[in-house]
């Protein structure tokens, strides 16, 4: 998990930490497989849109998971009021915007060195 935050400048042991913190305030959801910890997402609302942060095991990224992140991820949405979600990925891999665009995302271009993608709000009804 940590490989993205090293590729991203940042210390994964503060990833790490600001994790466990979310998770600890209701802003973060485990996403677990057996009594493994698959991935953890938490989310910061802002003004127009709740930012992501998000770590995940290598063998997360596969496509049963992916669609369960895909309805876990508009979860999130409507608990932040429906707001677009933004994400960013340091990880260069040939799947990463593939497995964006399954979830429903568009690439929105880069950002500290991020692909940054963005959920738009779902449709109503």
């Amino acid at each position: 998990m940590s490989d993205e935050y090293v590729a991203a400048g940042k210390d994964s042991k503060i990833a790490y930490d600001n994790l466990m913190m979310n998770l600890k305030e209701g802003r973060a959801h485990a996403l677990a497989e057996g009594e493994k910890t698959m991935a953890i997402i938490a989310w910061h609302e802002s003004s127009d849109a709740a930012d992501t942060l998000f770590a995940a095991q290598d063998d997360f990224f596969r496509a049963s998971t992916v669609r369960f992140c895909k309805r876990h991820i508009r979860h999130i949405q409507a608990l932040a009021g429906n707001l677009p979600i933004h994400s960013r990925s340091w990880l260069q891999g040939p799947d990463v915007a593939r497995w964006f665009h399954i979830i429903g995302y568009v690439e929105r271009g880069q950002e500290n060195g991020a692909n940054l993608f963005e959920l738009p709000p779902a449709r109503a009804g």
